[in-house]
């Protein structure tokens, strides 16, 4: 079984209320191979909310303490991000999940890119929250960009 985010899926729980449908991640849903999952909203966040960005690192550093999630306000939701990383990882491990396709560029999900915490739209490497938990507990994590090697793979 796998992991996807749900706005992959079609879901309409991104910030702004939309989603970001990928038809591969559709298929596995209703091949009944995938199951959903939006740590954002298991943390606790709203449809819609407020943008949010990491500030002073990424995800690794959000879960030392080094970093904090704000939303382009200025209110700290550092602790709904890692609240939802954790009920994430729960739920992956429960279903064993090996793999996780998660939204790239996220403060959550971002598993190689995320918006550097200016919210000038400007990007940098490194991982969201939950990224880097699933990371830290073995768990690969692709995003929608490595999706159509993903999918071949398991054609295959």
């Amino acid at each position: 079984m796998i992991l996807v985010s749900s706005c992959l899926a079609g879901l309409e729980v991104r910030y702004n209320g939309t989603h970001c449908l990928q038809q591969g991640i559709h298929r596995l849903i209703e091949d009944k191979k995938a199951v959903t999952v939006c740590p954002e909203l298991l943390g606790g966040l709203s449809i819609p909310r407020e943008p949010a960005e990491i500030i002073g690192g990424d995800g690794d550093d959000v879960l030392n303490g080094r970093a904090r999630v704000v939303v382009k306000s200025g209110d700290d939701v550092t602790k709904q991000y890692v609240e939802g990383a954790y009920k994430t990882l729960k739920k992956a491990q429960e279903i064993g999940a090996k793999v996780v396709v998660l939204k790239e560029n996220s403060p959550s999900c971002g598993s190689s890119m995320i918006y550097n915490g200016e919210f000038i739209g400007k990007k940098v490497q490194g991982n969201g929250v939950t990224s880097s938990l699933l990371k830290r507990n073995g768990i690969t994590v692709i995003s929608e960009d490595n999706l159509s090697g993903f999918l071949k793979t398991l054609d295959g």
